[in-house]
């Protein structure tokens, strides 16, 4: 990854050191939920409140620098943005992963069966990893 501070400015988003904490970590983990992340990031700087991780993701999501993963009946998870990707999800210990799938097709088919104007494809297929599946 480029540096997070060069990145944040590419974004034209303030450079904070709580801002660079939290690209840290997603680019570590990939994806957390906002409480995931406030756990984290209080390690480095105690007094940081969950509203001001909401305050920063959001703000960065504006931006489209951060990108939140809607889990259908979990709390989202978030990650850094890029190219576009779908996920899968285990059903057992919740670990969400990237994988490359090309959803143009079935977002086409979507629309001519519709008639809709698809804005955003987001696909989470869910299963069970194959560390739940050996245990």
């Amino acid at each position: 990854m480029k540096n997070a501070e060069m990145l944040l400015r590419e974004h034209q988003i303030k450079v904070t050191p709580q801002r660079l904490s939290i690209v840290g970590e997603l680019d570590g983990h990939v994806h957390m939920s906002v409480e995931e992340l406030y756990e984290a990031i209080k390690k480095k700087f105690p007094s940081i409140s969950l509203a001001t991780v909401y305050k920063n993701i959001n703000a960065m999501m504006e931006k489209n620098f951060i990108l939140e993963v809607k889990i259908p009946n979990k709390k989202s998870k978030y990650e850094l943005a890029k190219a576009s990707h779908s996920h899968v999800l285990c059903q057992e210990c919740g670990k969400v992963e990237d994988i490359s799938l090309d959803l143009h097709d079935l977002t086409a088919k979507a629309a001519n069966m519709t008639d809709y104007k698809i804005k955003e494809d987001a696909l989470i297929l869910s299963g069970v990893c194959p560390a739940c599946r050996a245990s």
